[in-house]
């Protein structure tokens, strides 16, 4: 340990040349300049003495001209050098690098009498080499008369805090060149739904800035009627913590700032901050390019399905007709000669005249009739009277209110989900009874297709559910909508298509 604050200021060596003031060395004087100078009053000298030595306080103290006079226990340690290796040396060259060294001495002896208010940040090598980094307030120590007697240098080690903040500044540097350079937009919400960050393929995807985005509500980015309903579809769940759409991929529709409505895959994630704040984050991808491939390959499905259709009726029908024809004449002339044998040719020339039949009615839902606005409707009602017809269940067709969707290809979609999943009730399930509904609210158009069979496995994606429910969610997500399969709650399954009526 140094020697006790009371003989830290002594009178300099005989025959020291330097100039510098005697500090006064009782110790009782010299403690109540310090106390003065740290506005913090100390009556007793041994508690002070604790105080200044304690490990982690980095206290020195030097004569005007920067030589050190003593030194704290927190220094010792810190340092690798003892009171009696340091004692008298300039603090500065002993213990700051030389590139800094003139501006810790303008800092300490410079000022000497003027404002001491600010610290300043240098680094301190040690005995071993090692680099710390301090943050330094220097103090003027005056005698009773006010005379600048010595400095009082009180440091801080902010090595391992400066550590820190480089690694936490390091990584945010990081993080921001990540999400910058994401090929899919990145927006966070605040909970008031304002936009507080967005990435560079934000603006590309939108066409805004990132000025024009930032503080303004999300809703800009949705088209109606999304735009009007979005406040309350967040205060809903930030009231109720029911999840509708967080943590859950799923596909959407934006507008950009041009007005034009697109396709989107959008994921949003939640997180709570340390100050207490919850923040929404969402990434979005474009799926233009997709649903136009999609549409692509749909298109030529349906153009094949067209040709299968075309070739039922106008090849195997008319051979069906014709070979009715024929039989019901042979009917007939057997008839006239009285033979046994004409009932048998009789039930021929029904079951040929009913294989025509289904034959057509195949051939039309290969090929279903263009559909206008309302003609959805007309073609479901179709549907379900022809699966009454041919499969003898039980089939009805509900649509309370008129559902108009002016898009032909959305339509034709629709009444192939309503068709696959007709198909695979009667086929997998085994159903006797099949429920078409078609309905509309403010946002949505709703197809529902129910059946009391033995239903579907929980996990519909697996394998064994076949094609069928890969195709139905195929054809909703390449129109904007959604679908879901599953068990109903009154037995069997029931498949829920919900198409966007801005996408419609």
């Amino acid at each position: 340990m140094n020697e006790p604050l009371h003989r830290a200021f002594e009178d300099p060596p005989p025959g020291d040349s330097s100039g510098a003031q005697a500090v006064d060395s009782d110790p009782q004087a010299l403690q109540d300049q310090l106390s003065t100078r740290s506005m913090c009053p100390v009556s007793d000298p041994a508690l002070f003495e604790s105080l200044v030595d304690h490990p982690g306080m980095l206290v020195l103290g030097v004569d005007t001209e920067g030589r050190v006079q003593w030194i704290s226990r927190g220094m010792e340690q810190l340092t690798g050098y003892t009171f009696d290796e340091i004692k008298g040396r300039d603090w500065v060259t002993t213990l700051v690098p030389p590139e800094h060294q003139a501006e810790a001495s303008l800092y300490c002896r410079g000022r000497v009498g003027k404002d001491r208010t600010k610290s300043h940040l240098k680094p301190l090598v040690t005995k071993d080499g090692i680099l710390h980094h301090i943050e330094w307030m220097h103090s003027d120590i005056k005698d009773a008369e006010g005379n600048v007697t010595g400095i009082l240098c009180v440091g801080r080690d902010l090595t391992d805090l400066i550590a820190v903040r480089e690694a936490l500044r390091s990584s945010e540097k990081k993080s921001r060149a990540i999400v910058e350079t994401a090929v899919n937009a990145i927006i966070t919400m605040s909970e008031d739904r304002l936009i507080e960050t967005v990435n560079t393929s934000t603006e590309r995807l939108f066409g805004y800035t990132r000025e024009e985005m930032v503080g303004k509500n999300i809703r800009m980015l949705m088209p109606e009627p999304y735009r009007a309903k979005h406040d309350s579809f967040v205060q809903n769940y930030l009231n109720t913590g029911v999840k509708k759409i967080i943590g859950i991929g799923r596909e959407a529709v934006a507008q950009r700032k041009d007005g034009s409505i697109f396709p989107i895959d959008l994921s949003v994630g939640e997180a709570h901050l340390p100050d207490g704040r919850r923040i929404f984050t969402g990434i979005i991808r474009d799926l233009s390019d997709r649903k136009q491939l999609e549409e692509k390959i749909l298109h030529i499905s349906e153009e094949e399905q067209h040709r299968i259709g075309q070739d039922i009726h106008d090849d195997l029908c008319q051979q069906l007709a014709a070979i009715g024809c024929l039989a019901k004449v042979a009917h007939q002339q057997i008839m006239r000669c009285g033979v046994a044998q004409a009932s048998s040719l009789e039930e021929i020339v029904r079951l040929v005249s009913q294989a025509n039949t289904r034959a057509r009615e195949m051939s039309r839902g290969l090929m279903p009739v263009t559909l206008d606005a309302a003609g959805l409707m007309a073609a479901l009602g179709e549907l379900a009277q022809g699966t009454e017809r041919i499969f003898r269940v039980s089939c009805p067709f509900r649509c309370e209110r008129p559902v108009e969707v002016p898009d032909n290809k959305m339509a034709t979609q629709l009444f192939r989900i309503a068709q696959e999943a007709v198909a695979n009730a009667i086929k997998h399930s085994h159903a006797e009874r099949i429920e078409l509904s078609l309905s509309q609210d403010d946002i949505n158009i709703h197809l529902t297709i129910r059946d009391n069979g033995v239903g579907i496995p929980d996990n519909v994606s697996g394998k064994s559910t076949g094609m069928g429910l890969l195709t139905m969610s195929h054809r909703a997500r390449m129109i904007g909508g959604h679908l879901t399969a599953g068990p109903d709650d009154f037995g069997g399954t029931i498949v829920r298509c919900t198409l966007p009526i801005a996408a419609a």
